[in-house]
């Protein structure tokens, strides 16, 4: 997420009632996770496990639960709850803004643009020309959607991530990590009917120009699709994914967090992606493997009764 405008570091400090240690002369412009961070930006870490990964990351300010050595320039802002803190952040820079009218008064929409009946949008919200949004689309705030953009009838975009905090104790239930992204939608792209794609937790969800999905698709936070590819029915996508220009996913396809898919791959229908994959091949199974390989293991397979025969007719 970021800022309307820098925010000194010393504000930010008093706001989460945080110790703040080295550049405090600085401001920050935004606040983002550890695999979305540039220069400028307040990250978060609460784990000594990650404390050397968000230290030396990108991250010019650190909200950290320890004193540690960091590098110079940088800064650490040190509290009890480094996850409180960054909620504390979010609800003070994007607070929830309720919007009781079909179409926002901060929302934008280009000319050209047809918004049917019981569709719903957000705030600060931005439609290109030529758009179609049909009927009980729900676009949620600060989405932007470019041009010549096609959405069926039910389609969600913009819904919070799937994302929570959980501490050790027992008696603390998973606790939800307040959603600041966004989605982006570029020109040309179909979403069918009945589809979700989830806002970035604090960085963008991205859909690249000319893709296309049928129904019942689900997007998951922070995950970047590329140009022109193909989604079938029901497939899913977990967050902060990275899918690759022209990658065909057929229905049902299941798709791991954090991983890649090359450009150019095709994956068959009902398979399911744990890990990164390479483009420009052909992938079946769960878990994906080369597809011409998986389907002579299948050949295998049925001739199993067949050779037990002869085998135990040998005896």
């Amino acid at each position: 997420m970021r800022f309307e405008k820098p925010v000194p570091l010393r504000q930010i400090a008093q706001l989460i009632r945080a110790e703040l240690i080295g550049n405090s002369t600085a401001s920050a412009t935004g606040i983002n996770e550890i695999h979305k961070v540039e220069e400028g930006d307040l990250a978060f870490v609460d784990h000594p496990k990650y404390y050397d990964t968000c230290i030396n990351s990108a991250a010019s300010f650190i909200i950290i639960n320890k004193k540690t050595e960091f590098p110079e320039g940088k800064a650490l802002l040190v509290v009890e709850e480094p996850f409180e803190a960054y909620l504390t952040i979010v609800d003070h820079f994007r607070p929830f803004q309720p919007s009781m009218k079909p179409v926002s008064d901060t929302a934008k929409v280009g000319e050209g643009t047809v918004i049917m009946p019981n569709a719903y949008i957000g705030n600060y919200v931005t439609i290109g020309k030529n758009c179609l949004i049909h009927p009980n689309v729900t676009i949620l705030d600060y989405t932007v959607i470019g041009d010549n953009v096609i959405v069926q009838a039910g389609t969600v975009i913009g819904s919070d991530a799937f994302y929570y905090n959980k501490k050790t104790s027992r008696d603390v239930h998973y606790k939800k990590m307040t959603s600041c992204g966004r989605v982006v939608i570029e020109n040309s792209v179909e979403i069918g009917a009945g589809c979700t794609i989830d806002r970035g937790v604090t960085g963008d969800t991205i859909i690249g120009t000319g893709t296309k999905m049928d129904n019942l698709v689900h997007i998951g936070h922070d995950t970047t699709v590329g140009k022109n590819c193909l989604f079938a029915g029901q497939v899913g996508i977990a967050g902060a994914t990275t899918i690759e220009d022209n990658v065909i996913l057929w229905g049902q396809v299941g798709v791991s967090k954090t991983l890649t898919i090359g450009e150019g791959a095709v994956v068959y229908a009902q398979s399911g992606v744990k890990d990164s994959i390479p483009g420009k091949k052909v992938y079946f199974g769960s878990p994906v493997e080369d597809a011409r390989e998986k389907m002579k293991e299948f050949v295998w397979i049925k001739r199993i009764p067949e050779l037990w025969e002869k085998v135990m007719g040998k005896k």
